[in-house]
Order: structure tokens, then C-alpha cells, then sequence
């Protein structure tokens, strides 16, 4: 994702969720994972009848040619657990601990997460005409220990991280609407992004247990050389048709872009309009659902020293939000207050009226 705002709204999708306020490890609301667009195991989802994800089909269609190529880019975040240990004095055993107080640092128990990516390039739309394309991915399990010293370098605690196997499946299948005689015909797209990995005894497992096998936020991004998206929110007349026909689970394809550009679509877990944008007045990521900056950036202002040591302490993300907030301009913190775009003139309905306007939308 070499486009600066589209990164900027795929990495929103990313961390939506990836830890709520008050930021710190032991809020209850921070012990359960928020994030949308979970995909769990295939074994687990089937235990729960459904209630969970296991797959997304996304269904996109697109003008192009016999030079027509598409790539699809899957990302979500793969949980690793970091469990803190601390000696025991009289045994001189490691035992599990909440968290442990070195100094002036705290060191947390906490769901840490780590950024993936599975990417298929170069599908030409011609090739790939009435065939299916499978593609695996997997991502190893994991252990990693590091030692915790005190100030005199004695020995105090350790922190393991430790991340169970992933294994991801992406289908990918184009048929071809249009069999005029043009050059530039009309195909739709099928993606398909399967959780594949093995989890035995499912239905005693907790979810938990599932999410550290599990594709996190996952979301799919599709991007088109010598060819053209439809939008599938407002389609020509021509296109409506086509549009309704395609099958999207789980999984709501959107168009992004700077200039109303047609060769990208990101396929959120979230409901959005084309081209959604972030809010030029945010000074950076709050990672909460519906957040407001203005009033999280002022609750985090009048946290006590003790929560906010806590709020720096549980990761880098939360560490770098606690010090942007805490530097924020008299000037950022206006501009945060309140903004009107687009203002226009109500109808006789409008009142009534539940549709957002797409500015509007954009600062979701």
C-alpha cells in the first residue's frame, strides 16, 4: 500500500478496537478483545454455530482488458500473548505474575499483536477467466523469552511472548460479465479469505483460545492496473444489475483513493461510503470504537501519574498515544472542538432524513 491515504484508513481498520479507554491492561473492558473482522478457525466457528467467522467472500467488479492485472493484499493482526514472570524469593522459581515493578517501569501482562500481510500479485483478468486460483499462507507458532533485571543486574523476572499458528487460504476467481466484441470488458472478481487452521476440541476450547488462532481486523485490499473498479454503492444504471448480483459475506468493498480514483478497493469489516478519509483535525490514532478525540484526549489529560505510568507501560502504541496527547497545542486542541462541512440548506425531510453525508462519514 504505497498510497499514503490508503494506508492511513486500512491502518484504522487495523487497530479498530486494538485497545479501548482507559488504556490500560487491567480495565476490564481491554481484557477481552473488540476488534472487527475476527476470523477464526473453520472448527471453532462450526462450534458456535456461525456466531464467529471463519471465511469472507468479497465480490468486485471491474472494467479491463487482455493487459488487465489485479493484486489482493490480505492484512490482520496476529495476537501474541506476553505473559510476565516474576522469581519467587524463597523458592527462586519463576511464577506467573499480573505484572511486576522494576524501578520506575511496570511490566504487564497483556495481548500484544503483530502486523501480517498475504498478498497475491500479478492475476491477469484473461488467465484467470472461469478458474480458480488457491493460494496458502502459513505463520509458525512462536516463543520468545526475555530477562528482566533490576537496577544491581540481578535477575527478577522474565517475559515470554508466545504465538500459535495461523494458516490462511485466499481463493480467487474471475469470470467475465461481458462478451461483447470491445476490448474493455466487464468481470467480476471473487476473493475468498479462509481462516484453514487446525483446532481440535473446539467445542471445549474457549474463544480466548480461538483468537490466538485467529485473523484479527483482517480486511482485503484490491488494486487494478489498466483497468477500472465499479463502484458497488452507486453503480451506473447500466452496472445496477451486475452489482446486485455480487455476494459479499462478511465484508463490505468500498472505494478508496485520492480524486475519486477507480483502481483500489478495500474490502472493510465495517460498513463505509466510498472514499472515506480521516478527519484532517485528529491528531493521531485513539483506537476506540466511535471515539471522539476531543473527549478521549481530555480524559487522558486527567489521569492520575500512577494510571498514566500504567497507560505508558503496556505498549509502544499506548506509550506513543500517552505522549502525542499529552504534547497536543492549545491550536490542536480548538481545532478538535468542532468542525461544519458542506453546511447546505435542510428540506422538509431532512429531518427525518438517517443518511450520513459522506464528509460526515469519513471522520466515523
Amino acid at each position: 500500500m504505497n498510497n499514503d491515504l490508503i494506508k492511513k484508513i486500512a491502518d484504522a481498520l487495523l487497530y479498530e478496537g486494538y485497545m479501548l479507554y482507559p488504556y490500560r491492561a487491567s480495565a476490564v473492558k481491554n481484557r477481552q478483545r473488540f476488534n472487527f473482522g475476527v476470523l477464526t478457525p473453520k472448527s471453532y466457528s462450526e462450534a458456535q454455530e456461525g456466531t464467529e467467522n471463519w471465511q469472507t467472500q468479497t465480490e468486485v467488479l471491474v472494467f479491463g482488458d487482455r493487459t488487465s492485472e489485479f493484486d489482493i493484499k490480505v492484512r490482520f493482526l496476529h495476537l501474541r500473548e506476553r505473559e510476565i514472570y516474576q522469581i519467587d524469593e524463597i523458592s527462586g522459581e519463576f511464577r506467573a505474575a499480573a505484572s511486576i515493578k522494576i524501578g520506575d517501569r511496570i511490566f504487564q501482562t497483556w495481548q500484544e499483536a503483530v502486523e501480517r500481510e498475504a498478498e497475491v500479485g500479478a492475476n491477469n483478468l484473461n488467465n484467470l477467466n472461469n478458474r480458480l486460483k488457491l493460494t496458502a499462507f502459513s505463520f509458525p507458532a512462536n516463543e520468545e523469552t526475555e530477562t528482566l533485571r533490576d537496577a544491581d543486574e540481578k535477575v527478577v523476572g522474565k517475559i515470554v511472548r508466545r504465538q500459535e499458528t495461523i494458516e490462511v487460504k485466499i481463493e480467487i476467481q474471475v469470470e467475465e460479465l461481458d462478451s461483447r466484441a470491445e476490448a474493455r470488458k466487464l468481470f467480476k472478481i471473487t476473493v475468498r479469505v479462509s481462516n484453514t487452521t487446525p483446532f481440535e476440541d473446539a467445542t471445549e476450547k474457549k474463544r480466548d483460545e480461538a483468537l490466538a488462532n485467529s485473523l484479527v481486523s483482517a480486511h482485503t485490499a484490491l488494486f487494478v492496473r489498466n483497468g477500472e473498479f465499479i463502484s458497488l454503492l452507486e453503480p451506473p444504471d447500466e452496472f445496477a444489475a451486475a452489482v446486485a448480483d455480487c455476494q459479499n459475506i462478511a465484508t463490505y468493498p468500498i472505494l478508496v483513493g485520492a480524486g475519486g480514483a477507480r483502481n483500489c478497493f478495500l474490502s472493510a469489516p465495517i460498513i463505509l461510503y466510498d472514499y472515506p478519509e480521516i478527519a484532517p483535525e485528529s491528531a493521531g490514532d485513539l483506537f476506540d470504537g466511535g471515539e471522539i478525540d476531543e473527549i478521549l484526549s481530555l480524559r487522558i489529560m486527567t489521569m492520575t501519574d500512577e494510571e498514566k505510568q500504567e497507560m505508558r507501560s503496556v505498549d509502544e502504541r499506548a506509550r506513543e498515544m500517552l505522549e502525542r496527547t499529552e504534547n497536543l497545542s492549545a491550536e490542536q486542541l480548538m481545532k478538535m472542538h468542532g468542525v461544519l462541512r458542506q453546511p447546505r440548506a435542510l428540506g422538509n425531510n431532512d429531518f427525518f432524513d438517517n443518511d450520513l453525508d459522506k464528509s460526515e462519514a469519513a471522520n466515523g
